[in-house]
């Protein structure tokens, strides 16, 4: 059975003339996770602290509300 890549698979790496090759550093930072939602953790935080606040202030809400 013939291979897609036979003709391909031994040939060497292309490295090229005009293209400096890209830093070890640099090539592991496009890879490198970012905060798509910038703020949301704190603003979770900030929802959670408040809503704990409340429970404090008004602990028998939950049983006085049914």
């Amino acid at each position: 059975m013939r291979n897609n890549y036979d003709d391909i698979i031994n040939l060497p790496h292309h490295v090229s003339k005009r293209h400096p090759q890209m830093s070890m550093l640099n090539r592991a930072a496009q890879f490198a996770p970012f905060a798509a939602l910038t703020g949301y953790e704190a603003a979770i935080s900030e929802v959670t602290n408040n809503m704990d606040n409340q429970q404090e202030i008004f602990p028998d809400a939950e049983e006085s509300s049914g």
